[in-house]
C-alpha cells in the first residue's frame, strides 16, 4: 500500500513515516500544502492529512485530492480538532479522523481495515467491469468463438487451467472470463505476475508470513493464496517462477494447504488455479527448465489464446471498441476510423497482438484531432514504428523482443531515466522492469 503523509511538523514525518515504513508500507512524505499537491498522484492509495497546515487548510487539500483522485482514501489528523471540523472532513469524503498524539497501534489497525476495504472495492470493481464488458473477449471470428466455447465448457470445473498464447493476446482476460462464468464468481480473483515477485520474498508473498519471520516482517501477511480463498488465483508468467518455488507450489496444490513462513500452523485453502505462460511449457518441462510434475498438474485443462494474425477480421471490431473505451475514460466524444483506415490497420503486422493494436489506437486518438481517423492520421503515429522495421522482421519472437525493447526504452527516456516512474507508466513492478531490461539487453543508469 502506498501512503502519502502530509504534515508540517518534521518530527511527525520522521516518526510516523518511519514507523509505517517498518510495517512494510511505502510512504511518501510532504511537509506542506504545496508539496502535497506535487507529490499526490494516482499511485497513492491512502493520504494521511493534517488538518492544520502552515501553507493552507487540510480540509481544502482533501477537497482538491478527492476532486482529482476520487478513489483516494483520506484520513484526517489533528491535534486541535472540533466536531464541526470532523463532520466537514467526513462530508467531503474523509474515511476517518484521528487525533494527535497519534497511536501507532490504532493507526496500524486502521490501515489494515483500509487494506481490507480496498480489496473488497477492487473485487466489486472487477465484477462491475466484467458485467460492463471491460473484461469481455471482443470479436466475432471463428477463432475467438472457439475460445469462448472452451471457456464456457471449462468455467464450471474445479481443475487447474493452463492458458497459453503469445504476449498481448489477452491471457488474463481468459482467466477473468473463467472466473466470471464459474460458481466462484462472487469470490476473489487474485492476479499475480510471477515475473514481478522478488525471488527472496516470493514464498512469503504467495503463502504468507508471521510477524518477525524475517528481517523487515513487521506485521503478519496472509499471502495471496489465502486471500484468494474460495475464488481463483491467476499465476501469470508462471514460467518465470524459480524451480525452488515451483516445488513449493506443487506441494500446495497436492496438499491443499499452506504454511506461512515463521508459523507452525497450516491453513486449508480452497482456490482454483489458473496459470498462464507465453512460453512452450511442455518443451521447458522436457529440458528441465520447468518442473514436469508441476506442468502436468497445471495442464489439466489447456486453453490456447489465438494471436491477432489468426483473427484479422476482428481488427475492425477491436479498433471500434478501443475508440469507445478511450472516449469513455477521457470523457471525450466518440470518434471513428474510416474504412480505409481500418483496411490499413488490417494490413499491419502485430507482434504485440491485441495489446499492440490497443496502444496504436490510443496514441492515434491522442495525436489526431479529427472526428474520423483516416490513413494519414494512422501513418503519422506509426511512422516511427515503421522505421524500426517491426513489420518486416523475419521471426515473430524477434519482432516481439524488438517491440518490447523500443517501447521500454521510450518509456524510460520519457520518464527522464527515473525507473520508478517508468515502471508506473508501463504498468510493471520495478523489479519486473529490471528483469525485462536485463533480458532485452537494455542498459540504463536509472534511479
Amino acid at each position: 500500500m502506498k501512503i502519502l503523509l502530509v504534515d508540517d511538523e518534521p518530527n511527525i514525518l520522521d516518526s510516523v513515516g518511519g514507523a509505517l515504513e517498518r510495517c512494510g508500507y511505502e510512504v511518501i512524505c510532504a511537509s506542506g500544502y504545496e508539496k502535497a499537491m506535487e507529490k499526490c498522484d494516482k499511485t497513492i492509495e491512502v493520504a494521511l492529512l493534517d488538518v492544520w497546515l502552515s501553507e493552507g487548510d487540510g480540509v481544502e487539500l482533501l477537497k482538491k485530492f478527492k476532486d482529482k483522485f476520487p478513489e483516494l482514501v483520506a484520513v484526517m489528523i489533528s491535534g486541535h480538532s472540533t466536531i464541526a471540523t470532523a463532520v466537514e472532513a467526513i462530508k467531503h469524503g474523509a474515511y476517518d479522523f484521528l487525533e494527535k498524539p497519534l497511536s501507532l497501534d490504532r493507526l496500524e489497525v486502521l490501515l489494515q481495515n483500509i487494506d481490507g476495504f480496498l480489496s473488497l472495492k477492487k473485487q466489486r470493481d472487477e465484477l462491475l467491469s466484467l458485467l460492463e464488458g471491460e473484461y469481455n473477449l471482443i470479436g466475432q471470428s471463428s477463432a475467438i468463438e472457439r475460445l469462448r466455447q472452451t471457456i464456457l465448457r471449462f468455467a464450471p470445473e474445479q481443475a487447474p487451467v493452463l492458458v497459453t498464447g503469445e504476449s498481448g493476446t489477452g491471457k488474463e482476460l481468459v482467466a477473468r472470463q473463467l472466473h466470471g462464468n464459474s460458481p466462484r464468481k462472487n469470490a476473489p480473483f487474485v492476479a499475480i505476475n510471477c515475473a514481478a515477485l522478488p525471488d527472496e520474498l516470493s514464498e512469503a508473498e504467495l503463502f504468507g508470513f508471521e510477524k518477525g519471520a524475517f528481517t523487515g516482517a513487521m506485521r503478519s501477511h496472509e499471502g495471496h493464496f489465502r486471500r484468494a480463498s474460495s475464488g481463483v488465483i491467476f499465476l501469470d508468467e508462471i514460467s518465470e517462477m524459480s524451480l525452488r518455488l515451483q516445488a513449493k507450489l506443487l506441494r500446495v496444490i497436492e496438499e491443499k494447504e499452506v504454511t506461512p513462513l515463521g508459523s507452525r500452523n497450516t491453513f486449508e485453502i480452497d482456490v482454483r488455479i489458473v496459470a498462464a505462460s507465453n512460453r512452450n511449457l511442455k518443451a521447458e518441462s522436457e529440458n528441465g527448465s520447468f518442473r514436469q510434475d508441476l506442468y502436468f498438474r497445471l495442464n489439466v485443462l489447456p486453453v490456447d489464446v489465438p494471436p491477432l494474425r489468426e483473427r484479422i477480421g476482428d481488427i475492425k471490431i477491436l479498433a471500434e471498441y478501443f475508440c469507445g473505451q478511450y472516449a469513455k475514460k477521457s470523457n471525450k466524444k466518440l470518434r471513428t476510423i474510416s474504412a480505409k483506415g481500418i483496411a490499413f490497420l488490417e494490413n499491419l503486422k502485430y507482434p504485440g497482438n491485441v495489446r499492440e493494436l490497443k496502444n496504436y489506437i490510443e496514441r492515434i486518438l491522442i495525436v489526431s484531432d479529427n472526428d474520423v481517423i483516416d490513413v494519414d492520421d494512422i501513418k503519422k503515429v506509426l511512422s516511427s514504428i515503421d522505421e524500426t522495421g517491426f513489420n518486416s522482421l523475419s521471426t515473430l519472437k524477434q519482432a516481439v523482443e524488438d517491440f518490447e525493447k523500443a517501447f521500454i526504452e521510450k518509456a524510460i527516456e520519457g520518464a527522464g531515466d527515473n525507473m520508478a516512474r517508468a515502471a508506473r507508466v508501463l504498468g510493471l513492478e520495478r523489479s519486473h522492469l529490471y528483469k525485462k531490461m536485463k533480458a532485452l539487453g537494455i542498459e540504463r543508469n536509472g534511479h
